[in-house]
């Protein structure tokens, strides 16, 4: 959680461009949309607020429709019957067992800064909803002391009002001496409200001009929209521009109550609707409930309305296919954003994947996970193709803990400090796995998981050149910053069930361009399996945190005589997400493909 406080923060960054961009695009396009449509453009925005607080990361738009199309297909996928089929590593060939050990690390201590960040942002919020109750309560004692409309004049006008505009929804009229402008109130049991001094002065041209103004936030369910902005206003309280954008949408909001009225008025009446803004000009002034709608505005707010009435021309059915196009446009370019406003994916905790839709399969394959949260990932050399369960957890993300193993020694033995027969010696500390306390050479260490091994590699290769392989191989987030002995136990190391099957696939072909013989010994040092005919490689990998296994995988490659098929299986809980049950869950769902039996 502390951790959001940072990256809710860069999101913020990313806001207060997207709110210039929107008040630029509102400006060029001005004369091409309707008020209306410039209004309805803030709802955008209100809907990118909300991104950084969804749970999950939003779908880059290019895909949706192509996912929505794999995922109805995927549902007549060869997949509906689950059986629990082991795969016999003891068939006619050579076998060899891989060990699960590993360490436990503690929890990570939350940013200090990030810390900082949300005590600051919650207390913040906590001080806006004291505002709010307060304006709430206001309200309320307006409400209680407020009369219903005795001026029988106004009624009748009233009741005229409400029949031009087709509205049968009976909404009271109340008088009040506690207001300086009239509003409305309420989203589901709306009620207006009129200051007396107003009813005192009637003029009978002016008061239908406002009460056709009040009944056009009803019927264009304004509330909603007062409740929104309020809403993102007490979560972003601390940023200048946020509130600066949803001022110009509570303007646009006006301007655009303005051009409804108009368009229920001859060109005739367009000055006498101008005049009575300027008349009441210094009656009314800003409402002070929140969740209200008015007549009201500041001064340049209403300079803002009377241009706008003295230059309105009802819009031309070409204006308005020109801005529906123009709004659809905006939608799209604003929806692509999505994905980088996520507080998830400014933590880059997802692998943005550059890959055609068409070349992935999506499939269900719930029932092998007994659940747990995770993903499987499918590559299919020959067919170029990909099949995957759980898009969401298959770009997620985590640390690689002993699957790392295979590429570190890799880098060890490009820098010639081990090689497939030499050892290197044990120091004599007493390790809780007995096949750690001895001497190790690279295919016992593989197969053991000893962590000193490779944390020896580490050490003898140095942080510079390590952090120049990482980078190099492309492994993951390629965070290697913090401490040397862990980085990949659970730490800053982070990679995605994509990218491990990516990563195997460039291994296997040596797209890395490190020494053949390097290559082929590391692939030997993962064969749990080998015959004349197929092979079977593969690694586990246990993240545990405070005792409990929380982080499973198992990775490798299957070699048959026509193909080769690449796969990462990650799963994900509170206890007992272990590399061995990943290696269960793996070996199944192979069989049930006919991969592997």
């Amino acid at each position: 959680m502390a951790d959001f406080g940072i990256r809710f923060f860069i999101c913020n960054i990313l806001i207060c461009a997207i709110i210039g961009i929107l008040l630029m695009i509102k400006k060029v396009l001005k004369n091409h949309l309707t008020s209306r449509m410039q209004f309805n453009l803030w709802f955008l925005l209100l809907g990118l607020l909300a991104v950084p607080f969804i749970p999950v990361r939003p779908v880059p738009f290019s895909q949706i429709f192509s996912l929505l199309d794999k995922w109805k297909n995927a549902t007549s996928a060869g997949m509906e019957t689950v059986t629990e089929t082991a795969v016999n590593m003891e068939a006619s060939g050579t076998a060899r067992q891989m060990n699960d050990f590993a360490l436990s690390v503690s929890s990570k201590t939350p940013s200090v800064i990030g810390l900082i960040l949300l005590g600051i942002w919650i207390t913040g919020i906590f001080a806006m909803l004291l505002l709010v109750i307060k304006s709430k309560t206001r309200l309320n004692s307006l409400k209680k002391s407020a009369l219903p409309l005795q001026s029988r004049e106004v009624r009748i006008l009233y009741s005229n009002c409400l029949s031009e505009l087709k509205i049968k929804k009976d909404i009271p009229i109340y008088s009040t001496a506690f207001l300086k402008s009239p509003i409305i109130v309420g989203l589901f049991k709306p009620c207006i409200y009129l200051p007396i001094h107003l009813i005192s002065d009637f003029n009978a041209v002016d008061m239908r001009y406002i009460l056709l103004h009040e009944l056009q936030h009803y019927k264009h369910k304004d509330a909603i929209a007062s409740y929104l902005m309020n809403f993102f206003g007490v979560l972003y309280w601390f940023n200048p521009l946020v509130w600066y954008a949803l001022k110009e949408m509570r303007s646009d909001r006006e301007v655009a109550c303005d051009t409804s009225v108009l368009k229920l008025l001859s060109e005739n009446d367009y000055e006498d609707y101008g005049d009575t803004l300027i008349n009441f000009a210094e009656k009314i002034s800003l409402s002070p409930f929140p969740f209200a709608a008015g007549i009201s505005g500041n001064m340049k707010q209403m300079q803002k309305r009377i241009i706008n009435i003295s230059s309105y021309e009802n819009p031309s059915v070409w204006k308005k296919i020109k801005g529906f196009t123009a709004f659809g446009i905006i939608a799209v370019m604003l929806l692509g954003l999505t994905p980088m406003l996520s507080t998830y994916a400014a933590d880059q905790s997802y692998y943005k994947w550059d890959i055609s839709p068409e070349k992935i399969d999506l499939v269900d394959l719930s029932a092998y996970f007994n659940g747990y949260e995770g993903s499987f990932v499918l590559y299919d050399l020959k067919g170029d193709t990909w099949s995957i369960y759980d898009m969401e957890h298959a770009t997620l993300r985590t640390a690689p803990n002993s699957t790392y193993k295979i590429y570190d020694a890799l880098f060890g033995l490009e820098e010639g400090i081990i090689t497939p027969e030499a050892s290197l010696a044990w120091n004599g500390t007493d390790y809780p796995f007995e096949a750690w306390n001895a001497d190790q050479n690279l295919y016992s260490a593989m197969e053991s998981s000893v962590n000193w091994y490779f944390q020896e590699i580490d050490r003898q290769i140095g942080v510079s050149a390590l952090r120049n392989y990482v980078k190099k191989i492309g492994y993951g987030n390629e965070n290697i910053n913090s401490d040397l002995s862990s980085y990949w136990m659970q730490s800053t190391l982070k990679i995605s069930p994509v990218e491990q099957v990516e990563l195997l696939k460039d291994l296997y072909n040596n797209d890395f361009g490190f020494t053949l013989e390097n290559v082929n010994t590391i692939k030997d040092s993962i064969c749990l399996f080998s015959s004349d005919d197929r092979s079977f490689y593969g690694k586990t990998g246990t993240g545990r945190i405070d005792g409990q296994d929380v982080n499973g995988w198992f990775v490798g490659f299957v070699c048959t005589n026509g193909n080769t098929y690449f796969f990462a299986t990650n799963i994900q809980g509170n206890a007992n997400a272990t590399g061995n049950s990943a290696s269960e869950i793996t070996k199944s769902i192979l069989s049930e493909l006919n991969i592997w039996e």
